[in-house]
């Protein structure tokens, strides 16, 4: 691939231009905001310019409702050898374009699940894909030179290749991304109107669950749009567990001991449900989820403090999986939470220990 035009330079399609950008691609950037896609030109994503042919592939980041208008205009006027798309959703812009009455045999569905709270170019970096699945939906039409180009823009943005059903796509993302979006957003919810003094009681619980809650109410207007069916169920079942979670918690309260053993199954039920769900979600770079030991240390609200802790880390020869930090509730100091292997727990430990941070039992 040798040039590509991005249209729709939001967070998504600034990042894959940002990565083509950095690989010796031929960027050209189109939106319907020109103040955007400039933004995106002053941030090395490419050029405003207009390409003077067809380009190898067009990449159109619209929003769900707008991918199968940009796409027929874009076919219709030629402007590349191949076409795609990294909405959310994949069943609906393809029945869409159908519709429509294009030639889809230069055309390939594909969704980066990927992405950040923030949106816009701005929050645009070209390693928003490393690592991630990035997932095709070719038919039984797309013609294999399409899907190499997909697989090449995937490669320069060392994503990993996912090939599904559109279908089938739709419904898994309900499951892994939509449904747990809505969920996180109830919870945070009950947080607009509580009292202050309950607020100042946050955690990192709290702040894991409703993190994604601060995505743009309109972008997730627009995504859940294109796939509400299979959300609606989800939500349903979902409902049904909450039911059943109520009824066992108002047993709990119960002067019938009978009735408040019930209420205990139930609640382990639910429990149990999560711990077998919960190991499923895969680990590191998409292997098999793995039990890491917790190094945890308290921290100054000071500059240059995780850096100081990675270089004491990586002294002494440990490879840090994965971290969180807890902030205090109003104190200028933290809870850093280093996840690594077993056995290089006690090294971590007492190497941090010696270099005078305060390791936390």
């Amino acid at each position: 691939m040798k040039s590509a035009l991005v249209i729709g330079t939001g967070l998504i399609g600034t990042s894959a231009a940002l990565a083509l950008a950095s690989r010796g691609v031929l960027v050209h950037l189109a939106d319907q905001d020109p103040d955007q896609a400039r933004t995106a030109a002053v941030l090395g994503a490419g050029t405003e310019e207009p390409p003077e042919g067809p380009v190898d592939l067009v990449i159109v980041a619209a929003p769900p409702a707008h991918v199968a208008a940009a796409l027929a205009d874009a076919m219709r006027r030629g402007l590349g050898r191949g076409y795609l798309d990294v909405a959310s959703v994949k069943g609906g812009p393809r029945r869409e374009l159908e519709a429509l009455g294009v030639d889809l045999t230069a055309y390939i569905g594909t969704h980066p699940m990927s992405g950040r709270e923030r949106s816009g170019p701005l929050a645009a970096t070209s390693e928003l894909f490393e690592g991630r699945p990035w997932v095709l939906t070719p038919a039984r039409d797309t013609d294999t030179e399409v899907l190499n180009l997909a697989l090449e823009l995937v490669s320069h943005c060392r994503g990993v290749p996912v090939v599904m059903d559109a279908d089938a796509h739709d419904r898994a993302v309900a499951l892994v991304s939509h449904m747990p979006h809505l969920v996180s957003s109830l919870v945070a919810a009950r947080l607009e109107h509580a009292e202050d003094t309950a607020v100042r009681l946050c955690g990192q619980g709290i702040r894991d669950v409703t993190r994604i809650a601060a995505s743009d109410p309109r972008m997730w207007i627009d995504i859940l749009s294109a796939n509400p069916g299979p959300v609606a169920d989800l939500l349903s079942e979902v409902a049904d567990d909450l039911d059943e979670t109520v009824r066992a918690l108002r047993a709990l309260q119960s002067p019938d001991e009978a009735k408040r053993r019930k209420g205990t199954d139930g609640i382990h039920e639910v429990l149990r449900r999560g711990n077998a769900g919960q190991v499923r979600v895969p680990g590191k770079h998409g292997s098999a989820p793995r039990v890491y030991e917790t190094v945890a240390l308290l921290i100054n609200d000071q500059p240059g403090q995780l850096a100081r802790i990675f270089a004491d880390a990586d002294m002494a020869g440990v490879n840090i999986e994965d971290v969180r930090i807890e902030h205090a509730t109003g104190q200028q100091a933290g809870l850093v939470q280093l996840m690594v292997e077993q056995k290089a727990a006690p090294v971590l430990s007492a190497a941090l220990r010696e270099r005078g941070w305060t390791i936390r039992q």
